[in-house]
């Protein structure tokens, strides 16, 4: 994606994120759900980081200490709205933690988390236009107006009026154009605007939009900028953060294969918000990636695998039903196959795990090959331990390797064999008790227990 260019000012963000989202009903905040992966919230900060924000300001009420603890490490400030008054209220609180800052304000909700970075940048931008608006308020078009507030501008963009649904003639409800809520104001002129607002509504709440007809009312008008509907789009329950998901996966998966990507039934594939993938890569159905992804050219990723903080390098050959846990870095040509589940283990160029193994906390050298049911013992309970297996090295079947302990290159470890100590280079590592027949001893087991079973 292009990144925009400069915003025409300094600018600091305010992120209303103070409501209680009872409909959610979550004791994990409503701005902390995630979607692909990441908290609503990081989605929306990402996006203003990217125009290089004075600072961020994010409003919270409810649930405070669980948004306090997401947003401090990112050196977001922190604004407290108690009681809650509504919107105009909310941004009011913000005032103190921007004391100095003479900027643009951009004023956004962490419910409403995927308004672009370019779309910010028109916001911020169409403040400093010839005509200077007292406020830029971001419109959208839905596909059915619904209730929502309507925004009456003329050929310019120029707002005549801002009429809530319930309070606008059936002239102004034929009008498309809806009011999302999120605005761009100088600094110099948003608090003494705030300070206006009054609450005699029917919610005695303090609403943000009435910043745009105060301004009107000493004779400076404001002007409206569309966005797309999906940028606009709110959470306020399950259904909706569900509705987001699959929204967001379905301009990814187009995305992905935009890209060059085969994916055989987009519609099964769900990518994280940081997936990575190469062109010519393939994906099968019902494959599932979780953050820190990323896939090479030409790799092949069979059905129902799941992968996550995984590297997947050129031409390697993934699953069916394989896991890929974090740490794991599949080398060029290498193949992990069904049932395989690697962890924080490297394998190397054409290395192969083809059948129901766990390789964990471990590196198999280039061309190695793990057999059928091999288990990589690395935890004793308490500690973590690594296995290595070098290169061209050959593992039998349903063998365990109890780590720490290396496998010499060209070695070979014997079907069965569950090994302790180190294996030189070449060597044959047969690591079994040997084998004991007794003749007709089944025999006479069968009948016995026949005998027992029948008295």
């Amino acid at each position: 994606m292009t990144q925009p260019t400069a915003t025409p000012r300094p600018f600091a963000a305010v992120i209303l994120a103070a409501g209680k989202g009872t409909r959610m009903k979550s004791d994990l905040h409503k701005v902390l759900h995630p979607v692909a992966g990441r908290p609503m919230l990081m989605h929306l900060l990402a996006g203003i980081e990217a125009l290089g924000p004075v600072a961020e300001v994010v409003v919270v009420g409810a649930g405070r200490e669980q948004v306090e603890k997401a947003v401090e490490p990112r050196g977001a400030r922190v604004a407290l709205q108690e009681p809650q008054l509504g919107t105009a209220h909310a941004v009011q609180q913000a005032e103190a933690a921007l004391e100095g800052f003479d900027g643009d304000v951009l004023i956004l909700y962490g419910d409403v988390p995927m308004v672009r970075t370019e779309t910010m940048a028109r916001m911020l931008a169409r403040l400093h236009e010839a005509d200077r608006p007292a406020v830029v308020v971001l419109g959208f078009r839905p596909d059915d107006a619904l209730a929502y507030g309507r925004v009456i501008a003329d050929e310019t963009g120029t707002i005549a009026k801002m009429v809530e649904y319930k309070d606008a003639t059936e002239a102004e409800r034929a009008v498309t154009l809806c009011n999302s809520g999120l605005m761009a104001v100088r600094g110099a002129d948003l608090w003494p605007l705030l300070k206006r607002v009054g609450n005699a509504n029917a919610a005695a709440e303090y609403y943000l939009p009435d910043i745009v007809m105060l301004a009107a009312e000493d004779g400076r008008p404001s002007a409206v900028i569309e966005a797309e509907a999906w940028e606009v789009a709110g959470v306020n329950s399950r259904a909706e953060l569900a509705g987001m998901e699959a929204a967001w996966q379905a301009r990814r998966r187009a995305q992905a294969m935009a890209d060059g990507a085969t994916l055989i039934a987009p519609e099964t594939v769900w990518f994280a918000w940081d997936t990575q993938i190469g062109r010519d890569v393939t994906i099968e159905p019902n494959v599932v990636f979780g953050p820190g992804v990323s896939v090479a050219d030409g790799a092949v990723i069979h059905a129902f695998s799941h992968l996550e903080g995984a590297t997947v390098a050129t031409r390697a050959d993934i699953g069916p039903f394989a896991r890929l846990r974090p740490g794991a870095v599949i080398g060029e040509k290498a193949r992990v196959g069904n049932f395989v589940e690697v962890k924080k283990a490297t394998l190397g160029t054409g290395a192969k795990a083809n059948h129901l193994s766990y390789i964990g906390d471990g590196e198999v050298g280039a061309g190695a090959n793990i057999g059928a049911g091999t288990i990589f013992c690395n935890y004793d309970g308490f500690f973590k331990y690594r296995t290595v297996v070098g290169e061209g090295a050959f593992v039998g079947s349903n063998s365990a390797l109890v780590a720490p302990v290396s496998i010499g290159k060209g070695a070979i470890v014997a079907a069965g064999s569950v090994v302790t100590k180190d294996v030189a280079a070449d060597a044959l590592a047969l690591v079994r008790p040997g084998q004991e027949e007794k003749p007709g001893w089944a025999a006479r087991f069968r009948a016995r227990m026949a005998e027992k079973k029948a008295g």
